[in-house]
């Protein structure tokens, strides 16, 4: 069976025109395709959407697209962007196919009649008649609920547990449509210890939900995830058949610094294996240029020719001392990007770190105190004594008159003079 895998559209005021042009030009190819169905696996929106915001309007629209040439499945994402009952209107859209909203952990059954049956509880015993193709899906899991359940501490490691016994109980159910000869498919939103994040990071730590170990158990030949933005995928022949677990990513380029294509995915799931292919998107270029002191004019038009900025979305970054801040030319680092869709300047300024003296107020005089300051800071403290001794024994006048003569300046002496003389008294 053929089937079309978007993942984190994240439609939202800030990343429409992004995510509609991406996600509408993957719906045309997925339809010249004639993929038989479509997933969509978390994240769909990039928060909570009005009704009658234009981010909704344009989502439904290209859903309702997607449906009107295919049965459509949807699954729960991240709850910060996809708030529960976000989903709930696209079971609605009275499309030509029906649009599955999978908010809850469940197995779903594509029918020969292009209808979505869901197991009345998580899983079903045996495989429905007539499958074409059978899902176990596990939407985000809210662990709060489980923190609150079995105590914040252990929550981590408790979500990981339920969820290894939880795919390896879909198992029995996948093994049984698998000898009938029915494709089976898992889906879920979350994250695979040891994947990479769209900025190249290794995703390590005790909170993430699966490894690929526990998504291989399911006995599914494929496996769709959603949330990592970057498309990446994790392959083994066994028992099961050729099983394939990958990462659609986003459906466009939303942050600077995003590492590799934008698309969705293009799978060939049968009973014995599945494989996937990346279809990409014309998801916007981003460029960074980077300063680690003030902006070199000069090697920013070098940077400009080498990277061709025409059309791409650029971010200058540098980071200069306090004192130097106003050194750097904003307006001429624009000019240079006028060519670039969008221009973003970010400088990180170093703050003055000023440390007090110890004991410095203890001692007696001025000139102690002068000293001690110049031990610390490493400054030759002559200089500065003998200016305090002048402001100590000296008047302005006298001040003023040794500072012309010391640069040949004589003739304005008894000018300044009198002028610094009317000012201090």
């Amino acid at each position: 069976m053929r089937i079309a895998h978007f993942s984190d559209l994240h439609y939202g005021a800030a990343t429409l025109e992004e995510a509609d042009r991406c996600f509408g030009a993957a719906v045309d190819r997925a339809i010249a395709e004639r993929v038989e169905a479509a997933i969509l696996s978390g994240d769909a929106t990039d928060h909570g959407l009005d009704l009658h915001e234009p981010a909704t309007l344009k989502l439904l629209a290209q859903v309702r697209r997607l449906a009107d040439h295919c049965p459509v499945l949807m699954l729960q994402g991240t709850f910060s962007h996809e708030p529960p009952g976000t989903l709930s209107v696209f079971r609605l859209l009275g499309a030509r196919h029906p649009v599955h909203v999978a908010d809850r952990i469940e197995q779903v059954a594509l029918t020969r009649e292009g209808f979505w049956q869901a197991s009345s509880s998580w899983r079903f015993e045996d495989v429905p008649m007539g499958a074409r193709l059978l899902l176990s899906c596990v939407p985000t899991i809210n662990k709060a609920v489980v923190a609150a359940t079995v105590g914040a501490v252990d929550a981590p490691q408790a979500v990981g547990e339920h969820l290894a016994l939880l795919l390896a109980g879909f198992a029995p159910t996948n093994r049984r449509a698998k000898a009938q000869g029915t494709p089976t498919v898992a889906v879920s939103h979350g994250t695979v210890f040891g994947s990479l994040s769209e900025h190249g990071v290794p995703m390590a730590g005790f909170d993430h939900e699966f490894s690929t170990g526990v998504l291989f158990s399911a006995e599914t030949q494929a496996v769709m995830l959603g949330h990592i933005h970057r498309h990446q995928s994790w392959e083994q022949n066994g028992p099961a058949g050729r099983q394939c677990i990958a990462y659609a990513g986003s459906i466009g380029r939303f942050h600077f610094g995003e590492e590799g294509e934008k698309g969705f995915l293009l799978w060939e799931v049968s009973a014995d294996a599945g494989a996937c292919m990346l279809v990409p998107t014309p998801a916007r270029r981003t460029i960074d240029i980077v300063f680690e002191g003030q902006p070199d004019l000069e090697a920013l038009r070098e940077a400009i020719a080498s990277h061709g900025v025409e059309g791409a979305h650029v971010r200058v970054r540098w980071t200069v001392a306090d004192e130097d801040r106003h050194a750097v030319d904003r307006a001429a680092i624009s000019r240079l990007l006028a060519g670039a869709a969008q221009a973003k300047l970010e400088g990180r300024i170093v703050p003055v770190v000023r440390t007090r003296a110890p004991g410095i107020s203890q001692l007696g005089t001025l000139a102690d105190k002068v000293r001690r300051w110049a031990e610390l800071t490493g400054v030759e403290p002559a200089c500065v004594l003998k200016c305090l001794e002048a402001l100590s024994e000296e008047g302005p006048t006298e001040i003023v008159e040794h500072l012309l003569q010391s640069i040949g300046m004589r003739a304005l002496v008894k000018e300044y003079a009198s002028t610094c003389a009317r000012v201090f008294v």
